[in-house]
């Protein structure tokens, strides 16, 4: 089987001391490619690197998450983060999305008129590149649909990463058109509250992810997440959905190969860089 991690930081300090033997658990695991959202200008350099050192397996992304959209330099970083996807094709690089963008009134609140601003900033680079967006949402549904109420047209297209919202608002994603659900370890969790949504939702508008090295699912729920326990998440949205595991891991990879454009066939077995 064959599974792509849509939604993951493996670039993060947190694997600096074993990242290679992790991406050897993820071929052993079956996921050979992995898509790799930047945070802010900062995290670009930790994307790039395993760009380069995975070319056939690592996929990146730019964006600004709007945990570090701040007053001091949010225009900024959003200049610094532009100017790398307008020189992604002299410097040899692709990227299959802008993201991760998004709001999140969970840690902060007063940041949303600038996290908004910075929002449709970054729609428009996703219209102007013809790439998808990975959307972040955390308590922040409303101001989430405001603005995709006023953005969407038929040039967007994108998925909304680790959703845990309500069957309504699953189905008010997919109503957009070319639109996805990230599903993650929460699926695993017994009061994550996907059980009573997954089952109205259409296999063909999910994408598997992790977030590593966050949200690990059961059974490893608190501890560090990693890209090879996609297949965890697989299993259980196969038990909701009451089809084999092979078919969720065929169904969502065509899916994040259509959102994202990726090549549609994975290299074989490839261990190292």
């Amino acid at each position: 089987m064959d599974f792509v991690d849509s939604h993951t930081h493996l670039y993060q300090p947190a694997f600096d001391a074993d990242r290679e033997a992790a991406m050897e658990r993820c071929a052993l695991a079956g996921v050979r490619r992995l898509l790799l959202p930047n945070i802010d200008l900062g995290s670009l350099a930790r994307v790039h690197a395993m760009m380069d050192a995975w070319p056939d397996r690592c996929y990146g992304m730019v964006g600004l998450h709007p945990c570090h959209v701040q007053p001091t330099d949010w225009e900024s970083e959003l200049d610094g983060l532009e100017a790398a996807l307008t020189e992604a094709g002299a410097m040899g690089r692709r990227y299959v999305a802008v993201g991760e963008i998004g709001f999140d009134l969970y840690w902060d609140k007063e940041t949303l008129p600038i996290q908004r601003l910075a929002f449709r900033r970054q729609v428009e680079w996703a219209k102007r590149w013809n790439l998808p967006v990975v959307i972040h949402v955390r308590e922040a549904f409303d101001a989430m649909f405001e603005a995709l109420d006023q953005v969407c047209d038929e040039r967007l297209r994108g998925v909304v990463h680790c959703f845990t919202g309500d069957a309504a608002a699953a189905q008010r994603i997919c109503a957009y058109g070319d639109w996805y659900l990230g599903i993650g370890g929460v699926v695993t969790y017994k009061n994550g509250g996907l059980d009573a949504v997954l089952p109205y939702v259409d296999p063909a508008r999910v994408l598997l992810e992790t977030d590593s090295p966050y949200l690990a699912p059961v059974p490893h729920r608190g501890k560090r997440n990693e890209s090879s326990y996609v297949p965890l998440v697989a299993e259980r949205c196969a038990a909701i959905w009451g089809v084999s595991v092979a078919t969720v891991a065929e169904v969502t990879t065509q899916n994040a190969e259509r959102l994202f454009r990726l090549p549609s066939a994975a290299p074989s077995h490839p261990l190292r860089p």
